[in-house]
């Protein structure tokens, strides 16, 4: 599967999980995608695909690595639409 895929399987699925803020931006909990069962078959490495679209400015979130328990309430905001 090439990044690019991966990264539009994950923007659907961010909109899945997450919700709606007062800017009309789509946010969920790391945490939520993580421990997701559709997300953790669709994903072999969610840690580089979630790294990968924040290079591409498609998502956002505090910090450069996310750890499953330390980190699972930050949270990731689609940027693009």
């Amino acid at each position: 599967m090439n990044v690019e895929h991966e990264i539009s399987l994950l923007v659907e699925e961010i909109r899945r999980l997450g919700t709606k803020n007062a800017d009309g931006q789509v946010s969920v909990k790391f945490g939520v995608l993580f421990a997701d069962e559709k997300c953790a078959n669709l994903f072999e490495a969610l840690v580089g695909t979630l790294k990968a679209a924040k290079r591409r400015k498609i998502v956002t979130y505090q910090g450069e690595l996310l750890l499953q328990g330390v980190h699972d309430d930050v949270d990731i905001m689609l940027l693009q639409d």
